[in-house]
């Protein structure tokens, strides 16, 4: 054993710890303070439709995202705008003073409302997006189980045999028919 041997950390250093991914409830949670967070601000009314329109599709769309068959990135988007993207985006323009966000260009010429909206409407038309491909692939699973039942049920198959609703028996045994 040398004389650095006895300075060496043999121990490996811990694995880092990758957060969990947050629970529904969580994403509920984020939803519902984003919407208490623009009420409570007193931000434009162009502002908390925008949020509320995010957050309304947000709610409808999570929920799906388990059978949906959505790729990794979009699963990752959607929780993202969530629980990151738009508490950030509103949070920065919250905690402007009204009057100096709403009138004061910032970048060419446009005021930060003006950026915020630009922004909004860039997250809404996403999760847009994400919703309708949602949709799409139940619509899909409807359309392909409709081609199922038209090729078993077609038109030219031979028809089920239907039941009478009284069976008929000879009165008399001579009686054939």
């Amino acid at each position: 054993m040398g004389l650095f041997d006895w300075f060496k950390n043999d121990e490996e250093p811990p694995a880092p710890q990758t957060p969990a991914a947050p629970t529904a409830e969580e994403i509920a949670e984020a939803l519902d303070m984003m919407d208490a967070k623009v009420v409570s601000a007193a931000v434009s009314t162009a502002v908390i439709a925008r949020v509320f329109r995010i957050t309304a599709r947000l709610r409808d769309t999570l929920p799906r995202m388990s059978n949906s068959g959505l790729a990794t990135v979009d699963q990752y988007s959607l929780i993202a705008t969530a629980t990151s993207y738009l508490p950030l985006t509103v949070g920065s323009y919250v905690r402007l003073p009204r009057d100096w966000a709403d009138t004061r260009p910032v970048e060419a010429g446009r005021s930060s409302l003006l950026v915020l909206i630009d922004q909004l409407d860039l997250l809404g038309e996403t999760v847009d997006k994400i919703y309708d491909a949602v949709l799409a692939r139940d619509a899909e699973a409807l359309v392909v189980h409709g081609r199922f039942l038209a090729e078993k049920f077609a038109p030219g198959r031979a028809p089920l045999k239907q039941p009478t609703s009284k069976p008929q028996t000879p009165t008399s045994t001579l009686d054939l028919g």
